[in-house]
């Protein structure tokens, strides 16, 4: 079962993908596919956070902030993969540290086919993204072309998932298909 789940920041996203991805396991092998590369003391709490929020469960942690498919060189396809987060790889992919964090315009397009190949490769996944779209600001040209590829990719793997579910002000919304009893 592939499952997508969108909303706003800090509406719970993370903590039901944790528990809805072991559910999905049934036991077996289940992944968490970390995606965030740090740039500040903000973000490092943030994974402490996530970190700490999923001790416990089991998970194996896949440190992938950029190339999404290399995390099969270290994870079975046949397990259940929690991908948190798209928004975090497609900003990795799109203002590389290596390039002074410029827009790659190209790297949009490679980070939607490999996110396609992923879902389509893996029996169980909970991929998160962050909705970013409803604030009503204008930003700058190369903001508002990540959040239109963000879009587009979020369009993309809702249509390819089983079940769509989006957070708002910390409700659970399904939108698409259903969840496992």
């Amino acid at each position: 079962m592939r499952v997508f789940i969108s909303g706003g920041a800090k509406n719970g996203k993370s903590g039901y993908a944790q528990r809805l991805a072991v559910v999905l396991a049934q036991g077996g092998k289940h992944y968490y596919v970390a995606t965030m590369i740090p740039t500040d003391e903000e973000d490092r709490e943030r994974i402490r956070r996530h970190v700490a929020d999923r001790a416990g469960m089991g998970f194996e942690t896949i440190e992938c902030g950029t190339d999404i498919l290399s995390c099969f060189d270290r994870a079975e396809a046949d397990g259940t993969f929690l991908l948190d987060s798209v928004t975090a790889l497609l900003q990795n992919a799109m203002f590389p540290k290596e390039k002074g964090y410029a827009l790659d315009w190209e790297a949009a397009d490679k980070c939607a086919a490999d996110l396609a190949e992923f879902a389509n490769r893996v029996a169980n996944a909970v991929i998160v993204s962050d909705y970013l779209y409803a604030d009503g600001e204008t930003y700058d040209p190369d903001t508002e072309c990540y959040r239109a590829c963000l879009a587009g990719i979020d369009r993309m793997l809702a249509a390819q998932c089983d079940t769509v579910i989006e957070f708002s002000v910390g409700q659970k919304i399904i939108h698409k298909g259903g969840l496992p009893e």
